[in-house]
């Protein structure tokens, strides 16, 4: 569209309201092809709302994609006021429109809100421009409407999925930070530990490779994983055919906060039953059961067969996570180190575990 339209309805004024589609019919029937008439039939076959309406605020032309938008026909809308598509918040806005246009002044694109038939408000861009008639004298102003509620959609749903990223990256980071830092303090030499930090990186990188693979999330379905998925993807080096790893009990689901510090919870249970305890010896045994009810999620770490637990040795890498596993998710762990091997009781809130 150019920035000042000739007036398509009259030669010298909009006074006498059409509908765009009844001219193009015309056009094409008497083989007319003057400006007029082609300006009329592009007008008809946007897809773009294009409404005029005279100084006074009286709708003077309605295409059809108006009536698409809208919901009102070109019947229902010609000779009525603009006012019938404005929401009361918004008058204000159309005035200052009408200020630009009296002054000859086209009004670039402005984002905001009309209203439809059905009384549901409708985001849209809106570009005004003026309308004048064979003399120059300006009579009316041009309206351009596009629906823009996916856009705006997208770009809330974009701006969402940037805030959780930038969230989950800061998380990543703080434990990748404090993995390096226990572990120096915790390990031997130098040598064990850049096998600790390796071997616990590793596990929180298959846990994010969990969260990111299998299903599509937005930001109306964030992303989750299953509880017992979870366990079995962090046990499966431990497992074997045998059956001494055995998993199992209802299952829910785990958020992106969550699934961080569990993947590095099991994986130091997991790493110490190999070392010291049941899964250190040929004949020991595993067993992890969840159970769920309406606000809690415990898991019950069972640990048979094994050499007799010893609580004796300065606190590692392992009890300073649990600290860290019981502030970041409200949980409570419980050690029993029976002569049989160690039982731990986890207790989880469920709206810690989605959250």
């Amino acid at each position: 569209m150019s920035n000042e339209h000739k007036a398509a309805l009259s030669s010298s004024s909009v006074a006498s309201p059409r509908k765009f589609r009844f001219a193009r019919n015309r056009s094409y029937a008497s083989g007319a092809s003057d400006r007029k008439d082609w300006h009329v039939a592009l007008i008809d076959g946007s897809d773009d709302a294009i409404v005029s309406r005279s100084l006074d605020g009286v709708i003077q032309s309605w295409n059809d994609a108006a009536t698409r938008l809208f919901g009102y026909s070109a019947d229902e809308t010609i000779g009525q006021s603009i006012a019938m598509l404005i929401p009361e918040d918004r008058l204000e806005e159309e005035l200052a429109i009408l200020a630009q246009i009296r002054r000859g002044k086209r009004v670039g694109c402005l984002e905001t809100k009309r209203r439809r038939k059905d009384g549901s408000l409708i985001d849209i861009a809106l570009t005004t421009s003026v309308i004048r008639n064979a003399e120059g004298v300006i009579v009316g102003a041009s309206k351009i409407a596009r629906d823009i509620t996916q856009m705006l959609m997208a770009q809330e749903q974009q701006r969402i999925l940037m805030y959780e990223l930038r969230h989950r990256v800061k998380n990543l980071f703080a434990l990748a930070a404090a993995i390096v830092s226990i572990s120096a303090r915790s390990a031997g030499s130098g040598k064990d530990v850049i096998e600790d930090i390796r071997a616990r990186l590793s596990s929180l990188a298959r846990a994010h490779d969990m969260m990111m693979a299998d299903r599509p999330h937005d930001a109306q379905n964030p992303p989750v994983l299953s509880l017992l998925m979870l366990i079995h993807r962090l046990l499966d080096p431990y497992a074997a055919a045998d059956g001494r790893v055995v998993i199992g009990g209802n299952d829910c689901d785990v958020g992106a906060k969550a699934v961080p510090y569990l993947s590095l919870l099991f994986y130091e249970l997991a790493t110490n039953a190999a070392k010291f305890g049941s899964l250190s010896v040929g004949s020991g045994r595993l067993d992890v059961n969840v159970v769920t009810d309406a606000d809690m999620v415990r898991l019950l770490w069972r640990e048979t067969g094994g050499p007799a637990p010893s609580t004796d040795g300065p606190t590692g890498f392992g009890s300073r996570l649990e600290q860290s596993v019981t502030c970041a998710l409200n949980t409570k762990i419980e050690r029993d180190w029976r002569r049989t091997g160690l039982v731990a009781a986890i207790a989880i809130p469920k709206a810690a575990l989605i959250a």
